[in-house]
């Protein structure tokens, strides 16, 4: 089996691999990988945003996460700001480092790199705490997010056009380590 390296990415130049990895991981269209692509690369411009990825010694993608410090005006934070503040939990989104997608190839999954990903990128944020969304479904992704400390937030949180409800979760930093 192939060693997979976990390392620094630059996503808007392999942001076509990434969203390939994302397609299969979370069951994507053409058209949805199109409207995403467009998104990471608004992202990418914006301050504080990072990106890890998980590559074999070929260097092939096999995983990426990418997140950024909370921007309460961005989309997502808007979105979710409601459900927060509803829950009680609106301070989450102060001063918060956001994972903003985290994925793994099907074929690479339940290796440990998704909690490598995350653990790595959280370590490197200044902010107190993490903050996600996830589908809200008992799901190994929830699974892992809790035995990193995450906890829900709020819950069936619905995104314009997401055909499921949402999750949102956070953690205090640094994430929790078996």
């Amino acid at each position: 089996m192939e060693d997979v390296v976990v390392g620094p990415l630059d996503l808007a130049a392999r942001v076509d691999e990434a969203l390939a990895v994302q397609a299969l991981a979370f069951g994507l269209t053409d058209d949805e990988v199109g409207v995403r692509r467009h998104i990471v690369l608004r992202h990418l411009a914006g301050p504080g945003t990072r990106a890890l990825g998980a590559t074999t010694p070929a260097g092939r993608l096999v995983g990426f996460v990418y997140g950024m410090p909370n921007d309460r005006t961005q989309w997502w934070s808007t979105v979710v700001e409601p459900y927060l503040r509803r829950a009680g939990h609106v301070e989450w989104l102060d001063n918060a480092f956001v994972i903003t997608e985290l994925h793994v190839h099907p074929d690479y999954q339940k290796r440990g790199i998704g909690r490598e990903l995350i653990t790595r990128i959280t370590d490197g944020a200044e902010e107190p705490r993490s903050i996600l969304s996830a589908i809200d479904t008992e799901s190994p992704a929830r699974a892992l997010y809790r035995s990193l400390g995450y906890r829900d937030l709020a819950r069936h949180v619905l995104f314009p056009s997401a055909p499921s409800p949402y999750v949102v979760m956070g953690a205090p930093l640094p994430l929790r380590r078996r």
